[in-house]
């Protein structure tokens, strides 16, 4: 299951550390924001106050999942793609400004110590949600296999921090004709039948997570996935992200910033 214990949560003024393209889609945000936010685990997210840009007013907070934190060093990393007023506004930052924070915020990843090999499977904007495990699976003694999908091969994110935390990295592109659900199925199997797979953490495809449920029954295999959801207060009251989720053979509805976002997978509705 998720990581069910509380985390202290601040709101912080942040300094921009580095802000830079990392392709054509995504930029890397760098901050230096401290205690508790340098103490994030992988798969929560942040509330930014993302500055205006010109002619537009950005309303609500951008929620924005974690892609790195270092404790030692005070620092939280972000990668984002522009796509609306929020992310336009952030884009301006430059180094040496501040950026206001809400975080840690939400339920992360958790690491059974049973495990000795994980799956990473993500997508999109999924692969940055994901990236912090590499760190703290290593620290954790638990290898890890990722299976990083996106449309072309340059848009293939954190395969280089997996690399370097020791990982297995297997990519599928569009492009490449690699990324469909029955190809990354046959890939899976392939790493069940290793015993490469003690576990199957997951985010940004829906039909790459039907694919592990599926796989998840037939093994029994347990698995987590980081839900993307539309959020206003990131805080649980307002109820804009709630979702429906199978438990006890029934429906219930929970709110993904706060009983997520990340969840069994088992539960969740894809």
């Amino acid at each position: 299951m998720a990581d069910p214990s509380p985390r202290p949560v601040a709101a912080l003024r942040a300094e921009v550390l580095s802000h830079a393209p990392l392709n054509a889609e995504y930029r890397h945000l760098v901050l230096r924001a401290g205690a508790p936010a340098s103490g994030a685990r992988p798969g929560q997210f942040f509330q930014l106050l993302c500055p205006a840009p010109p002619g537009e007013a950005p309303f609500l907070r951008r929620p924005m999942s974690l892609y790195g934190a270092d404790p030692a060093g005070d620092t939280v990393e972000f990668l984002y793609k522009v796509t609306g007023a929020g992310t336009r506004g952030l884009a301006t930052l430059a180094a040496g400004e501040a950026l206001d924070i809400l975080g840690p915020l939400g339920h992360g990843f958790s690491l059974d110590p049973a495990w000795r090999s994980v799956v990473a499977v993500g997508r999109g904007a999924g692969l940055a949600t994901l990236a912090p495990i590499a760190r703290a699976a290593r620290a954790a003694g638990i290898g890890v296999t990722a299976v990083l999908s996106a449309r072309r091969p340059e848009l293939v994110v954190s395969e280089d921090l997996f690399r370097a935390e020791g990982a297995r990295v297997i990519t599928v592109t569009d492009q490449e004709g690699t990324s469909g659900p029955a190809h990354v199925e046959r890939l899976l199997r392939g790493l069940v039948a290793e015993g490469a797979a003690d576990a199957f953490l997951t985010c940004g495809s829906a039909r790459l997570l039907r694919v592990q449920q599926r796989l998840g029954r037939e093994f029994g295999i347990p698995g987590q996935v980081a839900l993307e959801q539309q959020m206003a207060c990131g805080l649980g009251m307002c109820f804009c992200c709630v979702r429906d989720f199978n438990e006890d053979g029934g429906i219930v509805h929970k709110r993904v910033c706060w009983d997520g976002p990340v969840f069994d997978m088992r539960e969740a509705v894809a």
